[in-house]
């Protein structure tokens, strides 16, 4: 899905580079189609080492998938962004999301989740692959 997201969003990037005057696409529409390309290698190398791990495949599954639902969430907000042309930098306060205003606290939130189940994610599957 990722690499589909990818290839769709490259679309959507050039159409927006056509109708531009500076040749450019909205900022965030890159970032959708670079980070899909990316998160689409990414997940092979998931699977790779959720293969190659000694936990039970549960274990591997969960892991896999808190990395994955994060690579989702940070595609689907980048879509958002470019779809609605509301900023540059969603990381900068006040943290625009379309006509409205996002709390401080919720992205914060976010951010150290995704850290915490990407990066966590990752370490269960290389911790199941040291192992062995």
């Amino acid at each position: 899905m990722f690499f589909l997201t990818g290839l769709l969003t490259g679309v959507w990037k050039y159409v927006q580079i056509r109708g531009s005057d500076k040749a450019r696409a909205h900022y965030y529409v890159d970032v959708a189609h670079r980070a899909s390309l990316m998160y689409a290698f990414a997940c092979l190398v998931l699977e790779r080492f959720a293969s190659l791990s000694v936990w039970p495949e549960w274990v591997n599954v969960l892991a896999v998938l808190a990395s994955v639902l994060f690579f989702a969430l940070a595609v689907g907000s980048y879509i958002l962004h470019g779809a609605l042309k509301d900023t540059r930098n969603q990381l900068q306060k006040p943290h625009a999301f379309g006509s409205g205003v996002l709390p401080a606290w919720l992205m914060s939130a976010f951010m150290w989740a995704l850290v915490a189940g990407e990066i966590g994610g990752f370490l269960v599957l290389f911790a199941g692959f040291a192992a062995a």
